[in-house]
Parts: structure tokens; C-alpha cells; sequence
């Protein structure tokens, strides 16, 4: 299935129970303190089959990016429709270009993509929950769990460009030790056809 197939909603017209979930266009401060509107459009999957259909760049399915475990909301693991914010399809093309310029498959690790804010890994709080984030575990034969290997698959990802964030090795709050986490921060993306008026 292609990925122009994907049908875009507006989270403010989802059921309620998913809406309680979603918390579609509420304001929420991340872990320095700054505000920012929680996705508003999601694209509705309506099974795994799909999802491991749907090719976001030639190289990543949304499978792979929306890919969740137990700590997850129990509606939003277990039944579909399952929805993922838009903006998931910017991360897909900017894996794609890093997976490009490291010559080498790159392989995101459960819970390393998209979580929504009712996930029990950093919440509402974390940029995954705008699905604009990514942690990797491996690229290609390498495992991402040493200061050398993060150190320089992230200035890989950095050099692709201003809007791409990368933590710094380390054991401390907002560094990583055993995977590459890159985002590109709290992006919103509005699909044409849908309307931000309220």
C-alpha cells in the first residue's frame, strides 16, 4: 500500500475515548519548561497489515515507526484503528536521507518512534508523542551502545540540516547510552483538505 493512500483526520472529530487518550491540539510543557499544541491531525491505520504496508520512503514502513509495547494506553495497543500524527511522514523522509548518507540500514527500536501522551515513557512531555522523533539502535552491523558509535552517527544525522536535534552520549538527564535518539522537534503537520479552524 502506497503512502498517498493514508487517510488524514482531525483528532477533534475522533471518539471520545480516543480524544481523552490523544489530547488532540491541547497545550503541553516538555521538559524545559516550553509550551506546545499536542498533534492535531492524525493519519486512522486500521490494521498491522496496513502498517506494514504503508511505505513512508522507500527505505521505512509505519510499522516500524509506530511500533509500541505494554506501556502504552490499552486502546491504543490492542484495538484499531490505531492513529499516528502527520508529521511521522517528515521523520520517515529524514530516515530516509540518513539511512542514505550512512550506506546502511538503520533500525529503530520499540518504543523509539512515535508513543502517544498517554504512554507511560515520558508522556505527553517527549517529543516522540509528535511523531517527529526516532531512536535507533543499530545501523547496519554497528550497535549504537558505545560514546564512539552515537558520537558519530549523530553528526551524520546533525549535518542533514538546522531542524535536526541529536542527543549527546551520556548517563545524564537528555543523553542516551545505548541508542541515537534524533528529532526534529515538535513539528505539526496540516494535511491539505483538513482545516485548522476550530
Amino acid at each position: 500500500m502506497n503512502a498517498e493512500l493514508l487517510r488524514a483526520v482531525d483528532g477533534f472529530d475522533l471518539p471520545e475515548e480516543y480524544r481523552v487518550l490523544l489530547r488532540p491540539g491541547e497545550a503541553e510543557t516538555d521538559f524545559q519548561g516550553n509550551t506546545h499544541g499536542l498533534p492535531r491531525f492524525f493519519y486512522e491505520i486500521g490494521s498491522w497489515q496496513e502498517a506494514h504496508e504503508i511505505r513512508l520512503a522507500p527505505h521505512f514502513t509505519l510499522a516500524e515507526l509506530m511500533l509500541v509495547d505494554c506501556r502504552e494506553a490499552r486502546l491504543l495497543l490492542s484495538q484499531f484503528p490505531h492513529y499516528v500524527p502527520c508529521a511521522i511522514v517528515l521523520l520517515a523522509r529524514f530516515l530516509e536521507d540518513f539511512r542514505r548518507e550512512v550506506d546502511g540500514p538503520v533500525f529503530i527500536s520499540a518504543n523509539g518512534g512515535y508513543r502517544s501522551p498517554a504512554h507511560q515513557i515520558g508522556r505527553a512531555q517527549s517529543v516522540h508523542t509528535w511523531g517527529s522523533a526516532a531512536n535507533i539502535y543499530r545501523v547496519g552491523d554497528i550497535f549504537l551502545n558505545d560514546a564512539k558509535s552515537i558520537q558519530k552517527f549523530g553528526s551524520i544525522a546533525a549535518s542533514l540540516g538546522p531542524a535536526v536535534f541529536v542527543r549527546p552520549f551520556g548517563l545524564e538527564a537528555g543523553q542516551t547510552d545505548d541508542h541515537l535518539h534524533i528529532d526534529l522537534g515538535f513539528v505539526s503537520l496540516t494535511p491539505r483538505g483538513c482545516s485548522e479552524a476550530l
